[in-house]
């Protein structure tokens, strides 16, 4: 056999790559930058609580608000009503608000009184003032009632009281309000006529109990003297 017909094998061997010595030294630094980078963004979160927990260790207390510490004042104040009111202007309409109030002590002291403002606050500063200004003194019986029935008429309201011993306060609308803050107790009040409107049925309740007299005294019997005459 010739050399020409001999064909020669050629024995592949396979390629071993070797490790790239500079590409994994690059690595490892990319890495231990990461990790570096991670740690200082980590501090400064951890710098940041522990720094707000210093400060709310190291805040004050906070005071408590002065509405707690005003004194009491010796009237009950009760609102009735409170309305928005419209007046056409030559640029539009204007809004205010008009407030009914009543105040007393519940020991027979008791007022009625309207406000008016631009604002429910001043208008509502405005309605004790006038209700103190308006205020009466009821004369009642022992047991909180009134002596006899009294009848009022203001504007459009007529209202009635008559005493009920042992009843409680028997009244619809704004005249339990009244009677309730007047520390009148044991009657029946009713309103005679078809007027809704509180202020009135409140004024009208005020002007009924103005009229009420003392309580008659129980008058002792005298003793008869009998004659010595002979």
């Amino acid at each position: 056999m010739t050399t020409d017909t001999i064909e020669k094998k050629e024995v592949i061997t396979p390629k071993i790559e070797e490790p790239k010595t500079e590409a994994t030294k690059d690595d490892v630094a990319k890495e231990t930058k990461a990790t570096e980078v991670a740690k200082e963004t980590k501090a400064p979160a951890a710098r940041k609580s522990v720094s707000r927990d210093n400060r709310s260790s190291m805040r004050p207390p906070r005071r408590r608000s002065s509405r707690n510490n005003r004194p009491r004042s010796e009237f009950d104040q009760v609102t009735i009503e409170v309305r928005r009111v419209a007046r056409v202007m030559a640029g539009g309409r204007r809004f205010s608000f008009s407030v009914t109030i009543v105040i007393g002590d519940r020991k027979g002291r008791v007022g009625v009184g309207l406000g008016k403002g631009s604002d429910t606050a001043l208008a509502v500063e405005k309605a004790a003032r006038d209700a103190r200004r308006h205020m009466i003194t009821v004369n009642r019986t022992k047991s909180g009632s009134i002596a006899h029935t009294v009848t009022a008429k203001y504007t459009s309201s007529v209202v009635t009281i008559i005493p009920s011993e042992g009843r409680g306060i028997v009244a619809g609308s704004a005249m339990r309000t009244v009677l309730d803050i007047a520390g009148v107790s044991d009657v029946v009040a009713k309103i005679i006529s078809r007027s809704k409107n509180k202020l009135t049925i409140s004024r009208a309740t005020v002007q009924a109990l103005s009229t009420l007299g003392e309580p008659a005294k129980a008058v002792p019997a005298t003793e008869t003297k009998q004659d010595t005459t002979v």
